[in-house]
């Protein structure tokens, strides 16, 4: 076992961990962070994209103990304490950015990070950033629209329309 000390949306945690435990795991079965959603396990889809010192990372393919000393945030940090939802996540319900909701919680924190990088992006900056994440179920047009909303919210961009 190796000893882990990590911040988990903003709170400080340490765990015992099996060298081999991989971050989706430790999340979901360690923390009860079951937001992080596991598809494909090989990276591929996008679902279990978290955040790790602001930058994406597939928490499939990412062992525990390299979060160590690093800061983490799931999908669960959007909505903290009862918040309500975050304008990323009104923009997917109001655009109807999302339907089975499985890709749903990867594709989020990716838009935080895009948010954070590249707010003023173009609607193909916006594909293209969101290009890893495999959804089967909208087509993505209304995924493009949604976070493109958001970010004009984020930005004052929508005022200039």
């Amino acid at each position: 076992m190796a000893e882990i000390s990590l911040t988990v949306n903003g709170e400080r945690t340490a765990a015992q961990v099996d060298p081999r435990t991989l971050l989706s795991d430790f999340l979901r079965d360690g923390l009860g962070l079951t937001g992080t959603h596991v598809g494909c396990e090989h990276g591929y889809c996008g679902a279990c994209t978290v955040l790790v010192d602001g930058a994406s990372a597939r928490s499939c393919l990412m062992l525990a103990i390299q979060a160590d000393a690093r800061s983490v945030e799931t999908v669960e940090s959007l909505s903290a304490n009862g918040a309500g939802l975050h304008p990323i996540q009104l923009a997917f319900k109001d655009c109807h950015g999302l339907q089975c909701g499985f890709c749903t919680p990867g594709l989020l924190m990716s838009v935080v990070e895009l948010a954070a990088t590249n707010p003023a992006c173009s609607r193909d900056e916006i594909r293209e950033h969101l290009s890893g994440h495999l959804c089967r179920c909208t087509g993505y047009h209304h995924i493009v629209d949604a976070v493109e909303r958001a970010l004009d919210s984020a930005t004052g961009r929508a005022d200039d329309n």
